[in-house]
């Protein structure tokens, strides 16, 4: 990935900074949809043909990890082993959301889509941290 586009998604060249705002993001990203399946698991389980209790169950947990995400993103320099379990989380997230795509859920057209563009949000979220991670220890 070039440093340029790197740099204009991040809308600065200073690591730091960048780290922070994608966390940021994917704080601002992460409980917004948690508070969206908590508060409509019913409809959005109906629309994605996934589970309600599955939906809210997700939901709970991505309101938690929004918080903490967020936590981080907050600090003047997020300490390096949380931001590293966020990446690998997001990591994670994405692959365990196309492997459930294909083994677990039957979801709906609407939310086979959905569920792919999420995991290749929250995967993108976890390569951006990644490379800002990776220039600001470059810079220490």
């Amino acid at each position: 990935m070039s440093a340029t586009l790197f740099t204009a998604v991040a809308r600065t060249t200073v690591p730091r900074t960048a780290l922070r705002r994608f966390l940021a993001l994917d704080a601002v990203v992460s409980t917004g949809n948690g508070l969206a399946y908590v508060a409509f698991s019913g409809p959005l389980g109906r629309l994605l043909g996934v589970g309600q209790g599955v939906l809210l169950g997700l939901g709970v947990f991505m309101l938690l990890y929004g918080s903490a995400v967020g936590l981080l993103a907050s600090r003047r320099q997020p300490p390096v082993f949380p931001v590293r379990i966020v990446i690998e989380g997001n990591y994670a997230w994405a692959a365990l959301s196309l492997v459930a795509l294909v083994l677990w859920f039957e979801p709906t057209t609407a939310g086979a889509v959905w569920i792919t563009a999420q995991a290749l949000v929250v995967g993108s979220f976890a390569l951006f941290q990644q490379l800002a991670l990776r220039a600001d220890s470059g810079r220490q």
